[in-house]
């Protein structure tokens, strides 16, 4: 019985006109966004990976100099285009795409697509995230909201009833004979992005498949999710303009207002400061000491006697070693304790602010598989951090190996502009490599958000199991 139950509600919804002309417009919306964003993505990163090339080389044939200009002449780090990108750009069109690396400073990441864009972009990009987050619930609404109520409002309703078939097994039947439609519209786009994935795709993201799964199955819970709730409104509502009127307003609570509202209370109860307030905390610390009773006058005198009592000696001049060299490294470890301090807490603010919106994801599916989408997808702030973090590493360990050559090789009494070394010791620096997180870290931090589904998905089992029997006597 439930089979043809299903079978009648998948008939009847593939043969409704209304069906047929939304989901084609949401099929060719999504073949464009897929297709588009596939190529977009693939220039994108071939561009990123040639300018990471011809900055290296730039760097290995900068002619002889002194190390310690080199690290100034410094490099630039290109942010990897994540592969999946071009089904979720999240937060990739904000957060920049390449940093410079040089001695003494921790550069912000700059040349986000948002500062070359108009005003436009804040109605956002046409992506396939987009279409599945935001328009395809709309189309379920459609085919939804009077799936029972026109029925009751017809008077079939009782005559199923009273033919032997339980509520529960025509409630169940209709939300499958629904979902199975839509799956109807979904699978085939999934299955043209998948194979739209290539060698390539898999040299840059070895784990590109498992997320690619991973992705696919979020959006599968969350359209399951829609059509439960949608199924059970229309169950209970009196007529079918009452049902569509509450899902239609439900629909624009959890796609466009909770999510701003959102936003707007994570940085009000997680507040983050200027960049200028930022910028300014670094220089102060820098110059008076993390507890600010160490000034760098103070270290560095300190740092001296230690050196000078090292090798037994009364002036700089008599160190076997360069004093300019072992200075300069000291100032970059202690800049870099101040900017992992101030760093670390502006992201643990960020992290509030994103935990907040993930558990928000138990009141609100869409902000929940919207998380796990960007999170797959490799753009959203989780791995921007992770980027930052890998090429503040590598700026850390090219400057550490000059201020080393440095303090080693450039002996005293030889002047500045008379030590130079040339492309031997360039090539030794490797080149800027970033592996993007995988499969299991992103998982990690994104239990708020499956959990987000899984919740609503049993939930609604659950509610739908208990008072489907009660539909019978509305």
């Amino acid at each position: 019985m439930l089979k043809l139950v299903i079978k009648k509600e998948f008939l009847t919804a593939l043969r409704d006109v209304r069906l047929q002309i939304s989901g084609s417009i949401l099929i060719i919306l999504m073949l464009t966004a897929v297709l588009v964003g596939r190529q977009g993505q693939q220039q994108i990163a071939e561009q990123r990976k040639e300018a990471q090339e011809a900055m290296y080389d730039k760097w290995v044939n900068q002619g002889n100099k002194h190390p310690h200009s080199a690290a100034h002449y410094g490099q630039f780090a290109f942010k990897p285009k994540p592969v999946l990108s071009f089904l979720d750009v999240g937060l990739d069109n904000y957060t920049g795409i390449s940093v410079f690396l040089e001695a003494h400073k921790q550069n912000e990441i700059l040349f986000s697509a948002a500062q070359d864009s108009n005003g436009m972009s804040r109605f956002g990009e046409l992506t396939a995230a987009l279409i599945l987050q935001v328009l395809l619930p709309l189309l379920i609404i459609f085919l939804t909201f009077n799936i029972f109520s026109k029925e009751r409002e017809e008077g079939t309703l009782k005559l199923l009833h009273a033919q032997g078939l339980s509520m529960r097994q025509l409630f169940m039947g209709k939300v499958w004979g629904t979902y199975f439609m839509v799956l109807l519209i979904f699978i085939p786009i999934i299955i043209l992005a998948y194979f739209l994935l290539d060698d390539q795709s898999a040299a840059l993201d070895p784990g590109v498949t498992v997320k690619f799964v991973g992705l696919a199955s979020g959006y599968a819970i969350y359209f399951l999710v829609f059509v439960l709730l949608c199924t059970l409104i229309s169950a209970f509502a009196r007529n079918s303009g009452f049902s569509l009127l509450s899902l239609l307003g439900l629909w624009i609570l959890s796609c466009i207002i909770l999510p701003k509202a959102t936003a707007n209370l994570a940085d009000k109860v997680y507040p983050t400061p200027s960049q200028f307030e930022f910028r300014k905390t670094i220089k102060s610390l820098v110059k008076n000491g993390i507890d600010g009773h160490n000034p760098s006058d103070v270290r560095l005198a300190s740092l001296k006697q230690e050196v000078l009592d090292e090798y037994n000696v009364e002036t700089i001049e008599e160190l076997p070693v360069n004093w300019s060299g072992i200075a300069m490294q000291a100032g970059e470890e202690y800049t870099d304790q101040v900017y992992d301090q101030e760093f670390s807490r502006v992201e643990t603010i960020f992290k509030d602010q994103n935990r907040l919106s993930e558990w928000v994801g138990f009141i609100n599916p869409y902000l929940a598989v919207r998380h796990l989408s960007m999170a797959l997808a490799g753009t959203d702030f989780h791995h921007h951090v992770a980027f930052a973090r890998a090429a503040e590493n590598y700026r850390r360990g090219f400057v550490k190996r000059m201020n080393k050559d440095m303090e080693t090789n450039h002996k005293p009494g030889i002047s500045y502009g008379d030590y130079k070394v040339g492309e031997e010791m360039w090539s030794s620096i490797d080149p800027f490599s970033y592996a993007l997180p995988s499969f299991g870290a992103i998982m990690s931090s994104q239990w708020r958000s499956v959990g987000a589904l899984t919740f609503w998905l049993v939930g609604l089992f659950g509610i739908s199991m208990i008072y489907a029997p009660k539909i019978s006597r509305l």
